[in-house]
C-alpha cells in the first residue's frame, strides 16, 4: 500500500493547501512541503530494496505492487507497481518537487491555495505515470498530470502564458488521443487472439499481431511519447512553455514530466512491440542525433535565457531518445543517467534565471553583464551547473552522454559521430551564457531594478537548496554504480524480447560499468 499511499499523500495534500489557504495565509506552502516530505520519507521505505544485491532476481521482477479491480467488464484494474526504475524517477520526482517549492517559496503572490494544488496534483500525476501498470490506468494519470500543469501556465505565467499554455495543451492532446487510440488497437487485437479484454500490462507483452499492425500500434505509442520528451521536429511547444512558466513550472516541466515521455519509452514502447521497435530504431537514432545538434544551435543563437535553457533540453533529451534506440545495455542505462542528470542540472539552471529574472526583471542576456561581481554567489553557481550542462568529467551529464555514445558506437557510428558534435555546441551555448551574462559588457540599457539599488545575491534558503543538487550531480558523477545497479533489472527487462533471448539470472544481475561494456559489443 505504499505505494497508493504515496499518491494519495500528494493529492490530499494538494486539496488541504488549496483549503488551508483560504483560512490561514502562508499554510499552502507549509502543507505542500509537508505533504512532499511525508511522501519521500515513505519511498525512502524501498531504500533496503534499492541497496540490496539483486543478483538472483530475475529481469522486471517488481519491488513492490498492488492490483485491485476497477472495471472488470472491461478489463481494467487498479494496477501499481514498483521497481528499480520506477523508484529512481519516483525519487527524482519528489526531491526536484522539494526543490522547487524550497527555491520559490516567496515568488507566488497571489491565488497561492490553488497554485499549491495544482503543483501537488502534477506530482501526485506524474507518480501515478510511473507506476501504473494497467495502460488505462496509466492514461488516466497521464492526463492527470497534464492539467494542472496547463493551469500552472496559464494563470501563474509571464505575458504570453495563455499561448504557450494552448499550445502546450494542443500538442500533449492531440498526441494523448493518438496514444489512446493505440492503447485501444493493441487491447483489440490482444481480445482477437485470447477472447479476453484486459489493459493489464503484463497481459499485454504477450499480445500477437501482424508486423504491419504492430508498426501502427507502435507509432501510436512512440509520437506521444516523444512530444512530451520532446524530439525534433514536435518539440515547438517546449521553449514557449518553458518561458512563460512560472519558475516552479519550469522546473517541474524540465525535471519531471518530460522524463515521462522517456519513461513511456522505455517501459512500454520497446517491450511491447519489440519487432517494430527494432525496424524503426535507425529513425529513431536519427531523430535523436538532429536533435542533439539542432537543440544546441538554436540554444546558441537565443538571447533570453529562460529560452536558451529551454532549447539545451532538446539537446539533452535528444541523447535520451538516441540511447534508448541504440537497443544495447550500456547506451540505455546512459540514458537512463541522463534522464536524471538532467532533471537536476537543468532544474538549477531553471531556478538560477528565475532568481536573475525577480531581481532584474528580464532574461534578456544582452541586458545583463557584469553581474560576477554583483551577485558573486549566484554566478560562481551558475558556471558550476553550466559546466555540468556541458558535460564536464566527473559529474553526472558525461557519464551520461558518454555511456550514450559509446553504446550507440556499436549500433550506428555515424549516428554517434552526428550526436558528438552537439557535445562541441553544448560548451558554446553554456560558455557563451555565462561570457554575455555574467563576465561581458552590458549592451543595453541597465534594468530597473539595478538603477536604484545593488542586487541582492542568493539568500541561504536558495544557496542551500541549489548546493544540494550540485552535491547530486558530484555524486552521480563520481560513484554512478549505484544508478546502473538499481536501473538494470528493469533496463534488462525492457530489453529482453528486443534481443529473441530469454534472460537467464546472471545476466539479469546488475551488471558492473566494465561488464556492461562488454556486454554491449555481444549486444
Amino acid at each position: 500500500m505504499t505505494i497508493l499511499a504515496i499518491i494519495s499523500l500528494l493529492f490530499a495534500g494538494g486539496i488541504l493547501a488549496w483549503w488551508g489557504e483560504r483560512h490561514l495565509r502562508g499554510s499552502s506552502q507549509w502543507i505542500s512541503l509537508l505533504a512532499i516530505a511525508g511522501a519521500t520519507i515513505l519511498l525512502l521505505r524501498y531504500w533496503g530494496l534499492a541497496t540490496a544485491d539483486m543478483t538472483a532476481a530475475p529481469a522486471g521482477l517488481w519491488w513492490d505492487s498492488l492490483q485491485l479491480s476497477w472495471i472488470p467488464r472491461f478489463g481494467i484494474s487498479f494496477f501499481l507497481a514498483l521497481d528499480g526504475l520506477g523508484f529512481l524517477l519516483i525519487l527524482l520526482t519528489l526531491l526536484m518537487g522539494l526543490f522547487g517549492l524550497i527555491v520559490t517559496w516567496r515568488e507566488v503572490s497571489f491565488r497561492r491555495g490553488f497554485f499549491y494544488f495544482n503543483y501537488l496534483w502534477t506530482l501526485a500525476g506524474v507518480v501515478g505515470v510511473f507506476t501504473a501498470m494497467d495502460l488505462f490506468l496509466f492514461f488516466f494519470f497521464w492526463e492527470v498530470m497534464l492539467i494542472p500543469m496547463l493551469l500552472l501556465i496559464a494563470i501563474w505565467g509571464y505575458e504570453q502564458r495563455i499561448f504557450a499554455a494552448i499550445k502546450f495543451f494542443i500538442f500533449t492532446q492531440a498526441s494523448s488521443l493518438l496514444m489512446l487510440m493505440a492503447i485501444v488497437g493493441l487491447v483489440y487485437v490482444h481480445f482477437e487472439n485470447t477472447g479476453v479484454v484486459t489493459f493489464n500490462y503484463r497481459d499485454l507483452l504477450a499480445a500477437q499481431f501482424s508486423p504491419q499492425t504492430g508498426y501502427w500500434l507502435m507509432l501510436g505509442f512512440f509520437v506521444a511519447f516523444v512530444v512530451k520528451l520532446p524530439a525534433v521536429p514536435v518539440h515547438t511547444w517546449l521553449p514557449d512553455a518553458h518561458t512563460q512558466a512560472p519558475t516552479a513550472g519550469s522546473i517541474l516541466l524540465a525535471a519531471i514530466l518530460l522524463k515521462t515521455g522517456a519513461y513511456g519509452l522505455l517501459r512500454f514502447t520497446l517491450p511491447l512491440f519489440p519487432q517494430a521497435s527494432a525496424a524503426f530504431a535507425p529513425m529513431a537514432m536519427t531523430i535523436g542525433a538532429i536533435g542533439v545538434v539542432y537543440g544546441a544551435v538554436l540554444a546558441f543563437a537565443q538571447r533570453d535565457m529562460k529560452r536558451l535553457v529551454a532549447y539545451s533540453s532538446v539537446s539533452h533529451m535528444g541523447f535520451v531518445l538516441l540511447g534508448l534506440y541504440a537497443l544495447n545495455t550500456v547506451a540505455i542505462q546512459g540514458a537512463v543517467m541522463q534522464m536524471l542528470a538532467h532533471g537536476v542540472s537543468t532544474a538549477a539552471l531553471f531556478a538560477l534565471v528565475g532568481a536573475l529574472q525577480h531581481r532584474l526583471h528580464t532574461r534578456d542576456m544582452e541586458l545583463m553583464g557584469d553581474l560576477w561581481s554583483q551577485v558573486p554567489k549566484l554566478a560562481a553557481i551558475a558556471l558550476f551547473f553550466a559546466v555540468a550542462s556541458l558535460g564536464l568529467p566527473g559529474l553526472g551529464n558525461f557519464i551520461a552522454e558518454f555511456m550514450v555514445l559509446l553504446g550507440t558506437f556499436d549500433s550506428n557510428r555515424t549516428i554517434a559521430v552526428v550526436a558528438a558534435i552537439g557535445l562541441v555546441g553544448a560548451a558554446m551555448y553554456a560558455l557563451q551564457m555565462m561570457q554575455r551574462a555574467f563576465f561581458g559588457e552590458r549592451r543595453g540599457p541597465p534594468p530597473e531594478a539595478g538603477k536604484a539599488q545593488a542586487l541582492a545575491d542568493l539568500n541561504l534558503r536558495e544557496t542551500a537548496a541549489l548546493l544540494f543538487l550540485a552535491v547530486a550531480l558530484v555524486l552521480l558523477g563520481l560513484r554512478p554504480q549505484p544508478v546502473f545497479d538499481i536501473s538494470a533489472p528493469a533496463v534488462a527487462g525492457s530489453i529482453q524480447p528486443l534481443q529473441g533471448a530469454p534472460i537467464n539470472s546472471s545476466q539479469a544481475a546488475p551488471p558492473k560499468l566494465s561488464r556492461q561494456v562488454a556486454q554491449s559489443k555481444g549486444d
